[in-house]
């Protein structure tokens, strides 16, 4: 079969499966029934063959199996499937964040823009009517206030008509679609820093929201949120590892359900991943509003300095004093959008953590959960600060050591699986322990690998293939693994679920080739390179022919007017200074121009002589014309 019938086959698996749950009530995306069906084809117990082709009753099957899997509504590795799609498809760098919000912001904007722009206002009214709209396209962009408030529209208004008058229109309108919508850019920048100048004064600032008070407080009060979501998430993370810990240990095979404990550790670990990487990004955001806030108050601090109480101030010093400003406001508008979306999708993710929190709730496991000791992630890490590999150890000496004291950079150290115990995750069937690199991070393979006790290094540096063939299998069972662990590399037909939009292609191998290239010197001395030299012996016959051909061939050359001495040439001289004199008086004088005239040339014949007359014309007022006469003879006839 080929790619093409191949990826065919797999849309129309996927398609069906997600009509089939459509039919029983439950919506799936096509990203999530994907990677569904590339987790039920690795799980070993469902017996699929992925090297030879599936039959039909093999799609049957897989279609009952993923469709089960979809409407298990207390699967706590369902929700963290389907929290890892939602986070993969809705969350993307702040850069990616703000160029969207633009990019919406600006397609909103293109009507009313394009209506500027292409107009072709004649009459008063029509003036008049595009300067209303310039106003409003102005406040669109600008964000301050709603176009429908009377005062703001004055405000803008005013503001407007000081940089850029009705008596401009007519200008405006002779410029170019480009230039036209350069200019609108600048006038906005510049009534937007006029505004927020004249707020700052107390002399106007309508509709304009104090944005830094605003972020000063939501900024805290989402951080506190999220820091409230993550303690939740690891009381869970630490009541769940330390009931699997018992369960293994002893053994037990009743009461609470080890699968169940450990999909519902994984949907923790998770949570507890992706709270991270916001609670990083709200971070960001408050450093970059007081980075901006100082940056805000020193410009006001200009700008008083530059108007003061000057009634005309050039506009070459102030406007760009403006448009700064109004980048700042803007640059603040900017959190605002971010902070919002993080705490949307800080909102969103709480859903897919309530499957285990209701099956496995505090009065079901509180009475296992007697006697045990739960201890958090901080306490394991101080539990083992002392411990240390050491690496003359006659087990470990086979592989490099590396540890914080000794190795440059140690904390940027790339760990695997994402810095949990390599140990435990394959000893343990998926227990999630966080490593301390302080033990030492050993490198294996060109890959490093944390441990959470200096015996788990011990035991792993064993036999590390057997354990990395665990971590693999483990990662079949719960394939909410390959995201959180980042095995992607390990899954060849499992990719981040950002890079499967198109649900028809699935089966894609990593990508582990990049260009490089190399310069060594070919042939150290040149005297030796022979030019003429072939080591082809058809390209030594190619020769032979053309030399026989040559001989039987005349060389003809031939050139045209258009060839003659065609070459390129420049010159560069120095033009003539220009240089005048004056005198005291202008005069001039009138030469008689010379002239001569023959008279007689045509005339005569064979037998009268030819007389022609030369007459002198350049004659003077006071003087005749002179006349003179030659005798030309005639030709004697032979």
């Amino acid at each position: 079969m080929s790619r093409a019938q191949a990826e065919s086959v797999i849309k129309n698996i996927i398609r069906e499966i997600a009509q089939e749950c459509a039919g029983k009530g439950q919506a799936v995306s096509e990203t999530l029934v994907a990677f569904m069906v590339k987790a039920v084809v690795l799980d070993p117990a469902n017996e699929f063959n992925v090297d030879r082709t599936l039959t039909k009753d093999d799609v049957q099957k897989l279609i009952r199996l993923c469709v089960e899997r979809l409407l298990d509504s207390r699967s706590p590795a369902l929700d963290t499937v389907k929290m890892q799609v939602y986070f993969d498809m809705n969350y993307t760098t702040r850069a990616d964040f703000l160029e969207e919000h633009r990019r919406v912001l600006e397609s909103r904007l293109l009507p009313v823009i394009r209506e500027i722009t292409d107009s072709r206002a004649r009459t008063r009214e029509e003036l008049e009517s595009l300067y209303r709209k310039i106003v409003s396209a102005v406040l669109l962009r600008s964000g301050l206030g709603s176009p429908t408030d009377i005062a703001v529209v004055r405000e803008a208004t005013a503001a407007l008509q000081s940089v850029f008058p009705q008596t401009e229109l007519g200008t405006f309108m002779t410029l170019t679609k480009r230039e036209k919508e350069r200019q609108l850019t600048e006038l906005t920048m510049i009534v937007t820093g006029i505004r927020l100048f004249n707020k700052e004064c107390g002399k106007g600032g309508e509709g304009i929201d104090d944005l830094p008070a605003i972020l000063n407080e939501a900024v805290p009060a989402t951080t506190q949120s999220v820091d409230e979501e993550i303690q939740g998430t690891l009381n869970c993370t630490y009541k769940y590892t330390a009931l699997i810990e018992e369960m293994h240990r002893r053994n037990i095979k009743e009461g609470l359900s080890l699968q169940l404990l450990k999909e519902a550790h994984i949907n923790t670990r998770q949570h507890e991943t992706f709270l991270r990487i916001i609670l990083n990004d709200i971070i960001s955001c408050a450093h970059q509003v007081e980075l901006l806030e100082n940056q805000l108050g020193t410009r006001m601090e200009q700008l008083q300095a530059t108007v003061q109480s000057k009634t005309a101030v050039p506009t070459a010093q102030v406007y760009p004093q403006f448009i700064h400003l109004a980048q700042l406001w803007s640059s603040f508008q900017d959190e605002m959008v971010l902070l919002s979306v993080l705490s949307n999708i800080l909102a969103s993710l709480e859903p897919f953590t309530r499957g285990h929190k209701e099956q496995l709730s505090d009065e079901l496991i509180s009475p296992y959960l007697e006697g045990l000791t739960i201890k958090t992630d901080e306490q394991r890490t101080k539990e083992t600060t002392d411990q240390r590999v050491n690496p003359k150890d006659y087990k470990v000496e086979q592989y490099d050591w590396l540890f914080a004291d000794t190795t440059k950079n140690f904390s940027r150290l790339q760990l695997q699986y994402r810095g949990f115990c390599a140990y435990t995750l394959g000893n343990y069937d998926r227990l999630l322990l966080p490593g301390n690199p302080e033990i030492g991070v050993m490198r294996f393979r060109e890959h490093y690998y944390a441990f959470s006790s200096k015996e788990a290094a011990y035991e792993f540096a064993e036999n590390p293939p057997e354990y990395i063939a665990l971590v693999a299998e483990a990662a079949k069972k719960s394939p909410e693994l390959i995201q959180l662990l980042e095995l992607h590399t390990q899954f060849s037909t499992v990719t981040p679920y950002s890079q499967t939009r198109d649900a028809g292609k699935m089966i894609e191998k990593p990508i582990t080739k990049c260009d490089s290239g190399s310069q060594t010197d070919t042939h150290i001395l040149e005297s030796n390179i022979v030019k003429t030299y072939a080591w082809n012996e058809w390209e030594l016959r190619r020769k032979a022919i053309k030399l026989a051909n040559l001989r039987t061939k005349v060389t003809h050359a031939m050139q045209t007017n258009g060839s003659n001495m065609r070459r390129d040439n420049e010159t560069q001289v120095y033009l003539p200074k220009e240089q005048d004199t004056q005198t005291k008086q202008d005069n001039y004088s009138n030469v008689s121009k010379p002239q001569v005239f023959l008279h007689g040339l045509r005339g005569g014949g064979t037998s009268i002589p030819t007389v022609f007359r030369k007459v002198d014309l350049t004659v003077d007022v006071s003087e005749p014309p002179i006349v003179s006469e030659f005798l030309v003879p005639v030709p004697k006839k032979k």
